[in-house]
């Protein structure tokens, strides 16, 4: 499939992430489209595709959740699509509308990512403990508190990092999301309560886990005749790569996420970008674990193998530094309905270079940014570059 013309983001809109008790999934996924059409200025009428990015159906206690959803996903007798890939859907479910609208086939996508995660009962641990290989894991009863916690004394043992070094980005992205009206965890924090919190998982402490949450993101997807038709502030999507590695996390070395540097190579050579940490703005990288801003920051390419953890230590990575990482508040602040997390990433990136970010706004007019999701079993890089 051929690259025939620049997309633009024209709209973006999320509900609150929060535990619901009475909105069904598809209740929430229409609230967010909804909001995305009304920023844009759009009606339903005007939408070409539709994609819809959600993760495996138990994660709503739904059977064919992609057909359940339809309808208010705005996909109801139009071109209809659903994908995921677990945690990294909501970066990949734009990268999937980009690819219907540069190759010529549509003018414009609504592209909605929703989870209920509430609805997984009793515990979205349930889902989780059938996705592990038969005969190789599952004798071990693996649970993903346990496998992050493996993977994060792996990355701390390999570089000499401490828990505490580790405990700033709760810090910083817990105080962030105070700022951001749809954050279920934003919340002052000292690095002294996030090290005091209960361990669930040596070395993973409760204030650095992201919570189980329930949310839609949508955001409005136009080629570019059309894009300057709609906005005169397009966002565009410059550049998008993606990777899959092996899913026996067992064979991979879990000190460097190699898929995401694989994907973010991908995104730079399209984008055109030689020197990501002069050329890059801001980062939106995928947090459900504190150290795991710091391990995709490193496959980003944004922090040398090792280093990350100094950049929110020196106050690089705050909102007012000079390389802004989670100024929403990243999953840790906001919530993480796992496939909507990711495109709350790209909504804030959306605000942000427009200069619509309200209190959250970071300094200096800037003008790319990028946004990077993670998920299945540890394997999925998705990486987005949108700059004005």
């Amino acid at each position: 499939m051929g690259v025939k013309g620049k997309v633009a983001i024209v709209g973006a809109g999320l509900t609150k992430f929060v535990r619901r008790a009475q909105e069904t999934p598809k209740e929430l996924a229409f609230e967010a489209a909804r909001a995305a059409l009304d920023s844009a200025g759009m009606t339903l009428d005007d939408i070409d595709c539709v994609i819809h990015g959600t993760a495996p159906d138990a994660f709503d206690g739904l059977h064919m959740k992609g057909e359940y959803l339809l309808d208010g996903s705005g996909g109801w007798k139009k071109p209809y699509m659903r994908g995921y890939v677990g945690g990294g859907t909501g970066v990949f479910a734009p990268i999937q509308g980009w690819y219907q609208l540069s190759s010529g086939l549509f003018e414009t996508a609504l592209v909605v990512c929703e989870e209920k995660m509430s609805s997984c009962m009793p515990h979205p641990q349930g889902a989780f403990l059938t996705i592990f290989d038969n005969l190789t894991e599952r004798p071990l009863k693996p649970n993903l508190l346990w496998i992050f916690a493996l993977e994060m004394n792996r990355y701390m043992q390999t570089y000499g990092i401490s828990v505490k070094d580790i405990a700033h980005v709760s810090v910083k992205n817990k105080n962030n999301a105070l700022l951001h009206p749809a954050a279920q965890l934003g919340k002052e924090i000292t690095l002294d309560e996030v090290l005091n919190s209960e361990v669930l998982a040596w070395p993973v402490h409760r204030e650095m886990v992201s919570p189980t949450s329930d949310g839609a993101c949508a955001v409005i997807l136009a080629t570019e005749k059309r894009a300057k038709k709609i906005t005169n502030k397009p966002v565009w999507i410059k550049g998008v790569g993606w990777n899959l590695d092996s899913s026996y996390w067992t064979n991979r070395d879990l000190a460097y996420p190699q898929y995401v540097e694989n994907a973010a190579r991908m995104a730079y050579k399209m984008a055109g970008i030689k020197e990501p940490r002069k050329e890059i703005n801001i980062v939106e990288p995928y947090d459900p674990f504190a150290y795991k801003e710091l391990h995709h920051l490193e496959g980003l390419l944004l922090a040398d193998r090792g280093k990350a953890p100094q950049l929110a230590i020196d106050g690089i990575s705050l909102r007012t530094g000079n390389m802004p990482v989670c100024p929403s508040g990243g999953l840790l602040g906001v919530g993480n309905p796992i496939a909507a997390a990711g495109l709350m990433k790209i909504c804030e990136l959306f605000w942000q270079l427009r200069g619509e970010a309200g209190p959250r706004q970071v300094p200096g007019k800037p003008k790319t940014g990028l946004a990077q999701a993670w998920g299945d079993l540890m394997q999925v890089g998705t990486v987005c570059v949108v700059g004005i």
